[in-house]
């Protein structure tokens, strides 16, 4: 369906605002496919070619991005992109079991939409997320350590219109659209409404703070020490020289 005066009317306003923010304009192609995805729900063949209009590139250069990104559609999506990590680490943890039971619930495969449109079921490469594996994402915000039963109650709550939150980061989940809007650079009143990190997180760091572990020293590390001792040396030393490591010799400078 070609794009309607009123959408072409605020893609053509909202477009001129985003190639303001790059040197040239076609490098503002990511953010605009983003943006066209935010009025149709999806990269339609009017959309490419407005982005192609817009950029001055051909519709060739402009497909040819949008279908190597996931993240941009070339068919009408859901309200919800339900995406099921089944990569290593989420597959051993329960990720295929996940995503076949969510497959058998809801009646569609990967990349396919139920047909009241509410939901796009997908397999999604890895988030990392890998310490609250296995993880579910509904429009990229976090739902963690799920089960097969806890997946088929967000999805029966996103399908009921209920409100649903995220395990952690935003307070809740918006819709496709506006998920993409926001990919394409514009705020939702919504930055920073909570931590992305979390306990799980972090336990790498305090268990190396409790057993006392610190990272093996670099080069840059030793300069700084060296220049401690001897404050001249850093002066003295050519542009591009690497101190040894520690207990071998300087090298022989030539001249």
């Amino acid at each position: 369906m070609p794009l309607t005066a009123d959408v072409r009317t605020r893609l053509i306003a909202d477009s001129a605002e985003i190639i303001a923010r790059y040197p040239v304009p076609r490098s503002a192609l990511l953010p605009m496919l983003h943006l066209v995805q935010s009025e149709e729900g999806y990269v339609s063949p009017d959309g490419i070619a407005f982005c192609a209009e817009q950029l001055d590139l051909t519709t060739a250069e402009v497909a040819a991005v949008a279908t190597f990104y996931t993240q941009y559609k070339r068919h009408p999506n859901g309200t919800y992109t339900v995406g099921v990590c089944t990569n290593t680490l989420c597959a051993v943890m329960g990720g295929d079991a996940i995503f076949d039971a969510l497959e058998e619930h809801l009646g569609v495969g990967h990349d396919e939409t139920t047909p009241n449109g509410a939901i796009t079921l997908e397999r999604v490469e890895c988030n990392a997320a890998c310490d609250y594996a296995p993880v579910v994402m509904v429009n990229w915000e976090f739902f963690d350590n799920q089960t097969p039963s806890s997946a088929k109650g967000l999805v029966d709550k996103l399908q009921s219109g209920q409100p649903v939150a995220p395990t952690r980061g935003a307070r809740s989940v918006c819709s496709f659209k506006q998920m993409s809007r926001v990919l394409a650079g514009f705020h939702d009143g919504r930055a920073d409404e909570g931590v992305g990190a979390g306990p799980a997180t972090l336990q790498g760091t305090l268990l190396a703070r409790r057993e006392g572990w610190t990272a093996p020293e670099g080069p840059q590390q030793r300069r700084t020490e060296a220049a401690k001792t001897d404050p001249d040396a850093t002066a003295r030393r050519p542009i591009g020289t690497i101190l040894p490591a520690s207990g071998t010799s300087t090298p022989k400078q030539e001249g």
